[in-house]
């Protein structure tokens, strides 16, 4: 399939350097706004692309992709996540799935750190108070936060972004802990001076903060339910730059009413972009709008990395980030 003949279709509006080469190299379709494709949209969309490059904001599940044209062979995802398309009944239709691994790594892993900052030291509250202009001055007892050296981490998912977070709370002075699908080899271990825990219960129930770092995946939606976060000390905080499902949002938000849970600083939510009201009413609680990979670098990188699994998809090669149902 020649390059210069590949349709490619695009979502959402990307950095103008990758849009740019995109130009160049295929046929392509850029999206004029950057609001989300409707259902219908993306329906018409994959029945002209031979290539379909959509975000997490695409929802590309079973019923819509049996609307696809037999053109489409290659939805190339502009992010690492990929549990907005449905890979198995994609691959059943014929259509390859790549995606961006890797890229997001340090960025999302320097928003956890800075999330446990913000918690734990209230930086937050200190901020409304500086710009609402009531500061009265340095007062000794005044927004009294906590000190991150030597608490306990409990890193729940030691992929790529929990060994980054792992490394940074090494050099904050915290300790390190992990629950994993697998446990890490001993000298990934010993590099980390990371302990691991076999029990998420017993983790959970002995931790001073909380992060998590592992997909969204069927079997971790409300990995973080209403018993395991009853199981957190009260003095406790957690922190969330991966997935919103793994948190049974409505019970934290309960827990944090009742001063059960000392805060929590989260970048995802469970539904999207709808939070729960009552989360934003709360002072121990920091929210983030999804901006965990949101630096310049990054996006770019992203960009790359889809540029080169379509480049070599239409020079008819497999893609180089092909996402296969094993990875699942």
């Amino acid at each position: 399939m020649p390059s210069e003949r590949l349709k490619v279709v695009v979502t959402r509006r990307l950095p103008e350097a990758v849009e740019t080469r995109m130009k160049e190299l295929f046929n392509v379709t850029l999206r004029e706004n950057d609001q989300q494709m409707s259902r219908e949209e993306l329906v018409a969309a994959m029945k002209d692309a031979d290539v379909l490059v959509p975000t997490l904001t695409d929802t590309l599940d079973s019923s819509v992709l049996s609307s696809a044209g037999d053109r489409l062979k290659l939805i190339a995802n502009y992010g690492a996540g990929i549990d907005h398309i449905d890979v198995h009944t994609a691959r059943q239709r014929g259509i390859l799935v790549s995606n961006t691994p890797g890229v997001v790594t340090e960025d999302t892993a320097d928003m956890t750190i800075a999330l446990i900052l913000a918690v734990t030291r209230r930086i937050p509250e200190g901020l409304a108070t500086m710009q609402s202009g009531d500061w009265a001055g340095w007062a000794p007892t005044a927004l009294l936060g906590g000190r991150v050296g030597g608490r306990r981490l409990g890193i729940l998912g030691m992929g790529r972004i929990g060994q980054a977070v792992a490394r940074r709370a090494k050099a904050f002075g915290m300790q390190v802990h992990y629950h994993n699908r697998r446990r890490l080899r001993p000298e990934i271990e010993d590099e980390l001076e990371a302990t691991y825990w076999e029990s998420l219960d017993q983790m959970v129930a002995r931790m001073d903060i909380i992060s998590i770092n592992c997909p969204h995946t069927p079997a971790t939606f409300h990995l973080m339910n209403a018993r395991r976060l009853k199981l957190m000390k009260p003095n406790a905080v957690i922190v969330n730059t991966s997935r919103g499902e793994v948190i049974d949002e409505n019970a934290l938000t309960r827990m944090l009413r009742a001063g059960e849970i000392s805060g929590a600083g989260l970048d995802v939510f469970e539904h999207g972009h709808q939070i729960n009201p009552r989360l934003r009413q709360l002072n121990n609680v920091v929210l983030l709008p999804h901006m965990g990979s949101a630096t310049i670098e990054g996006r770019l990188e992203m960009g790359e990395k889809v540029l080169l699994n379509v480049k070599t998809f239409a020079d008819g090669h497999r893609p180089p980030d092909l996402v296969v149902p094993a990875m699942l």
